[in-house]
């Protein structure tokens, strides 16, 4: 009886958290919403420069992790440890791919001069100003989730490899999984705001 209220407990505390990261981004997507209605065309002139296709192998390689998200809880439910390990390692190893691109395409507006701050931006419209600020900062803020979520993604290999969790304690497993689908949702969101403006 008691690990089933610790159990409804975890499960409460994880979803409060999902949802003041819902309200975080939220706030970031009204922000933008206010900013895109008073600067349509340069937004949309501002998008025109990002990097489409690498922006859309990012959808695909997050998409693709959350499925692998799921079936490493589905294997360990069903007492698959080895199976779901590689899942998970699966996981892992897409949300690096992601940080990877993510970086190759900072790094590549950086050296053509397009980044907070930067002299020849501050020269351009105001509209472009505050469309790559609000890329930095909210494709930026989304890359730290990703990163806290391998971190997480990585502990509960661990503690899966010395048998901490297993089919009868899977609870830890589930509540990094919902985080972890959050943190694509939230991506499926941001890519369409940035890449895909008309």
């Amino acid at each position: 009886m008691k690990n089933h209220r610790d159990d409804a407990g975890s499960t409460l505390g994880m979803w409060l958290f999902l949802l003041s990261e819902i309200l975080l981004f939220g706030g970031l997507f009204i922000l933008y919403s206010v900013y895109r209605y008073n600067h349509s065309q340069i937004f949309h002139l501002a998008a025109e420069a990002l990097n489409r296709p690498l922006g859309a192998l990012n959808t695909l390689i997050l998409l693709t992790s959350s499925l692998t998200m799921a079936l490493s809880i589905f294997f360990l439910k069903n007492g698959g440890a080895k199976r779901s390990l590689f899942f998970l390692f699966s996981t892992i190893f897409l949300g690096l791919f992601f940080l990877f691109n993510k970086y190759f395409e900072w790094a590549s507006k950086v050296h053509h001069g397009v980044y907070p701050n930067a002299p020849g931006l501050l020269e351009r419209e105001r509209g472009e100003v505050l469309f790559y600020g609000l890329y930095y900062s909210m494709t930026g803020l989304h890359g730290l989730h990703v990163l806290a979520g391998i971190g997480l993604l990585s502990v509960m290999f661990v503690f899966i490899l010395r048998g901490k969790i297993d089919h009868e304690r899977i609870l830890p497993l589930k509540n990094t999984g919902l985080y972890w689908h959050l943190v694509d949702i939230i991506w499926i969101f941001l890519f369409p705001l940035f890449y895909l403006i008309t």
